[in-house]
């Protein structure tokens, strides 16, 4: 859940946040020596990316140069939760493909330096659009960036992943069930009330996951508010937060990428599609962006993508309930994230919707 805040596409950066300060002097004389803009005692400013609910994500501006780092929060974590050195390894091991992704730069495992363990990547400029659905664009922008996820997609789900160095990155056998009891834990661990429609769903799901196996990268939150966009032109220059990934079903991911049109229209990063007329927007349909992405992927389009679409969701609402809890204890990295209760049930309860439609 790494979406940023932005006005007009711009993410927004305010001053680090209190809960998650760390010492700064430390870092710098840590990334002294080992990148550039660090030495002699030159400036170095550190700003905070607003909102995203997952690592922490800090702008670090030097005279060489602009970084991004990631870390993670502080406090009490979620077991297998914010694991940032997974992020730089798959973010390092897909530098020279045609996916593309932020320079990686550093990997620091030692959490005496600033708290936890964290990564530097290089800063890409560009446009964010934090909710799912891409609104402030013409037809013309709309369509050609839509495009352009469903080749990426299907670009990150082509990669060779043994070849690029991911073996052992994930255990693509019963990629599927063993989700499903993941984030079954994840609930159960986070869980702080009662809500019928995800014990449903953990009853429903083990009984209609899909048989076959198939194992590609699935980066586990493709969409609008993770990619950024060229600073004018409507096509993807770095795809961001892949605290999720992992080797997994391909189909996972695009029944993921596909939430937007089972989500109604909103106000805020959530917000979907269901519902709303799409002639004339230059916003694909949840068919034709299925078929798109399928051409580039090679593959024949699905029978059925819903059991997907009904399992991403009901991980979507365990995540949210995970950060809803974090916001109870005081360690979310967006304050807003203490009113994420009714977005966690909503997510719940459309999930089984679209479960009890399958029949």
């Amino acid at each position: 859940m790494g979406a940023t805040a932005a006005t007009g596409g711009v993410p927004a950066l305010v001053p680090v946040l209190p809960n998650h300060r760390f010492d700064e002097a430390a870092l710098v004389r840590y990334l002294a020596g080992r990148l550039p803009g660090f030495e002699g005692g030159r400036p170095v400013t550190v700003r905070q990316f607003q909102g995203g609910q997952s690592n922490p994500t800090f702008h670090v501006q030097t005279e060489a140069g602009a970084y991004v780092l990631r870390k993670k929060p502080p406090g009490k974590l979620l077991p297998s939760a914010h694991a940032v050195e997974r992020e730089y390894r798959v973010l390092s091991a897909l530098q020279d493909s045609g996916v593309p992704v932020p320079r990686t730069r550093l990997l620091c495992e030692d959490p005496s330096v600033i708290g936890t363990p964290f990564f530097v990547m290089d800063h890409v400029p560009g446009r964010v659009f934090a909710d799912r659905v891409m609104k402030p664009a013409t037809a013309a922008e709309r369509a050609a960036v839509y495009e352009d996820m469903a080749r990426v997609l299907a670009a990150l789900h082509r990669v060779d992943w043994r070849a690029a160095g991911l073996e052992g990155f994930g255990r693509p056998e019963r990629y599927m069930a063993r989700q499903v009891e993941r984030w079954t834990k994840q609930w159960e661990a986070s869980k702080v009330e009662e809500m019928p429609a995800m014990d449903r769903l953990i009853a429903w799901l083990p009984a209609h996951l899909p048989e076959e196996d198939e194992a590609a990268i699935a980066h586990g939150d493709f969409r609008l508010g993770n990619l950024i966009l060229h600073p004018t032109e409507p096509r993807i220059v770095a795809v961001l937060d892949w605290e999720l990934c992992t080797i997994g079903h391909p189909l996972a991911d695009l029944g993921y990428t596909c939430l937007t049109y089972h989500i109604a229209p909103g106000p805020d990063g959530i917000a979907g599609t269901l519902g709303t007329d799409l002639a004339g927007t230059g916003i694909p349909t949840e068919r034709e962006f299925v078929a798109r992405y399928c051409a580039h992927a090679r593959r024949a389009v699905p029978e059925r993508l819903d059991v997907f679409v009904a399992f991403s969701m009901f991980r979507l609402a365990a995540i949210v309930a995970g950060v809803w809890r974090r916001a109870l204890d005081g360690n979310a990295a967006d304050p807003s994230a203490i009113g994420y209760r009714d977005r966690y049930r909503g997510l719940a309860e459309r999930a089984w919707e679209i479960a009890q439609a399958m029949g």
